[in-house]
């Protein structure tokens, strides 16, 4: 669902927002336990629409979400957002599920590489999938389209969007790999870490139950449900 557009320029976050003390240790623990993991971790809470997918099935991405609100088929904004953001930042773009044009391709990746962008997450599509892919720049994105776009149009950056139904504020920690993407706020980051380290043991103990010939049924305790139907 496409929301309204700005129809002035606007710059809407504070520097504090930004430089919350985040471990880069404790974000890449996080990358390495997985998108799935951490969603179940806190709660079943974060994720981000499944249609937003890695345009490679190999790219994974996390970092501190620096927020653009921008107009289908243009991309002023994101010029301007590479400008501002400070290295481990990761563009989140709300280009209102617009696929029919490629506001990203291989000029911008190279200017967001050369800033320290850790990533792209976009609610729209990209182009130049090809050199994006061989430059190593992790891009989420709806589609993929050859269709141009302008470089005209006002937007807002650093405000809160409404990314395809769920809400991102900037400093907002982003996770993504083949699985898909996962929110994390950024005072969560300790508590969801812990907890998902919890899971991935509980889970490891299971493996391990699991080649000893236990089964899931009664890993899971679904004895009593199954025969409830009968079986």
């Amino acid at each position: 669902m496409q929301t309204t557009t700005p129809t002035t320029g606007e710059a809407s976050f504070t520097d504090a927002a930004r430089t919350a003390a985040i471990d880069s240790n404790d974000l890449q623990h996080l990358l390495r336990l997985g998108t799935a993991t951490v969603y179940e971790a806190q709660g079943q809470r974060g994720s981000i629409a499944s249609e937003i997918r890695p345009i490679d099935p190999g790219m994974k991405l996390v970092g501190t979400a620096l927020t653009v609100d921008t107009s289908p088929a243009d991309n002023l904004m994101f010029h301007q957002a590479i400008l501002m953001a400070k290295p481990g930042d990761i563009l989140v773009v709300d280009a209102k599920g617009f696929t029919n044009a490629g506001p990203w391709g291989d000029i911008l990746t190279l200017a967001a590489q050369r800033a320290g962008i850790a990533g792209l997450v976009i609610d729209g599509s990209i182009r130049d999938s090809e050199a994006i892919i061989e430059a190593g720049f992790p891009v989420f994105a709806r589609g993929i389209s050859i269709r141009g776009t302008t470089k005209v149009d006002p937007g807002r950056i650093g405000s809160p969007i409404n990314l395809a139904g769920t809400q991102v504020e900037t400093g907002d920690v982003i996770i993504g790999d083949r699985d898909g993407l996962v929110l994390v706020k950024a005072n969560e980051v300790p508590a969801t870490l812990a907890s998902a380290e919890a899971r991935e043991a509980k889970e490891e103990d299971y493996r391990r139950q699991i080649a000893e010939g236990v089964s899931t049924v009664e890993l899971l305790g679904l004895l009593p449900t199954l025969e409830r139907y009968g079986w």
